[in-house]
């Protein structure tokens, strides 16, 4: 019987669904690409602190670590539920991290934005696994923006030593694509990791591997508001629920499961007539490939379901506490992939006119690199036959 080729996939998650999304969408397609490419079946465990992460689909083979929670507030990170204090939290959390690490034996690691995690929870076990397992391949995902450069250079800085991260990391995959945002050169990307880094195009295709869901069937139609997992978009959702409908079509607001019950009832109570408000909806991605437009805040999930398809978009980004949403919808939109409405002027009624003229177009995206769902499983099979780093102790 052969071995499974074990993959471990980290995403810290205090706030949104971003990150272990991510994470899922990469587990699902090594998941399918990735044994024919090595020979070999595959198994993983993707390691997540979001209790909503259970109700996403897992691959054959997969499985959840689930992590005690934190969620971020204006003083930092903080425990989500656990009576405790931060620190005793994330020695938790790095304790679990290393035994899943040594216990389960990873031929591949995959990190998601935050090389040594939360409060550099994963420094210890990333050690230890390079000690002690020094075949097994690490790689630091990031998403294609990561914020203002100098903010970004901040935070690398504050990791300590950043030649450790030339000793962990085999290799920095970006999610994005090179020629509409280059964060090697804008300096997002530290000079250590450098000459590893390798641009994969938007995780865009192939997002939602599941059949054609039947949850909201459309009888006219339809424009769609999505604010992803809903905690920090009640702003966006209330002002598109509350703006006209164009006429002959149906308006679908998803509010999200993260955003609070008050906030919710708040969108329900401003929809226009014709627009029904919901908390959630299987195969979101369908339905922004079958809206007519759609409105969203610029996260990189949901920006990526949009490049999928050639729906109009109109993306109002958050722009506090960091810029990241705000420049990549400006870059989108410096190539025409999409629509900017910023925070100072989202009204309902600044919504109703850009939809009145977008139902009437679609939008080509041909010319943006948006296969790295399917370019990622190349890069893992490569990176596995390459030989073992070798590693300052």
């Amino acid at each position: 019987m052969t071995t499974p080729l074990r993959v471990f996939l980290y995403s810290h998650d205090s706030q949104g669904l971003g990150h272990v999304r991510r994470n899922l969408a990469l587990a699902q397609h090594l998941a399918q690409a990735l044994p024919s490419l090595v020979g070999r079946p595959i198994s993983g465990l993707l390691a997540t602190g979001l209790p909503q992460a259970s109700q996403f689909p897992l691959p054959p083979g997969f499985d959840w670590l689930a992590l005690p929670g934190i969620s971020k507030g204006d003083g930092g990170y903080r425990p989500r539920h656990l009576d405790a204090t931060m620190d005793s939290l994330v020695a938790l959390r790095s304790g679990l991290l290393e035994t899943a690490l040594m216990s389960f034996q990873p031929d591949l690691v995959i990190i998601d934005r935050h090389p040594f995690g939360v409060r550099k929870e994963l420094r210890r076990p990333l050690k230890r696994l390079r000690r002690t397992l020094p075949g097994t391949r690490v790689v630091l995902g990031l998403r294609e923006v990561l914020d203002a450069p100098d903010v970004a250079v901040a935070e690398w800085n504050a990791l300590g030593k950043t030649a450790l991260l030339g000793d962990v990391f085999d290799q920095v995959w970006v999610y994005g694509d090179r020629g509409v945002h280059d964060s090697s050169a804008t300096g997002e990307v530290p000079p250590v990791l450098a000459d590893r880094v390798a641009y994969t195009g938007f995780l865009a295709h192939g997002r939602d591997l599941g059949p054609v869901p039947s949850a909201f069937e459309a009888t006219v139609p339809f424009v769609l508001t999505t604010v992803g997992g809903g905690s920090d978009g009640c702003d966006v959702a209330l002002a598109a629920a509350a703006a006209p409908v164009p006429a002959g079509h149906q308006h679908l607001v998803v509010t999200g499961p993260q955003m609070a019950e008050a906030d919710h009832q708040r969108v329900v109570d401003a929809a226009a007539p014709g627009a029904l408000v919901v908390r959630s909806i299987s195969g979101l991605s369908h339905h922004i490939d079958a809206a007519a437009a759609v409105i969203s805040m610029g996260g990189y999930n949901s920006v990526a379901e949009i490049l999928a398809t050639d729906t109009p978009a109109l993306v109002v980004p958050r722009e506090h506490p960091r810029t990241e949403q705000l420049i990549r919808a400006r870059d989108l939109a410096s190539v025409g992939a999409l629509d900017v409405l910023r925070e100072p002027y989202l009204t309902p009624e600044a919504i109703g006119a850009w939809l009145t003229h977008a139902v009437a177009r679609r939008v080509d995206r041909s010319r943006i690199e948006r296969d790295g769902l399917t370019t990622v499983p190349h890069l893992a099979a490569r990176l596995l036959a390459t030989d073992t780093l070798e590693v300052v102790a």
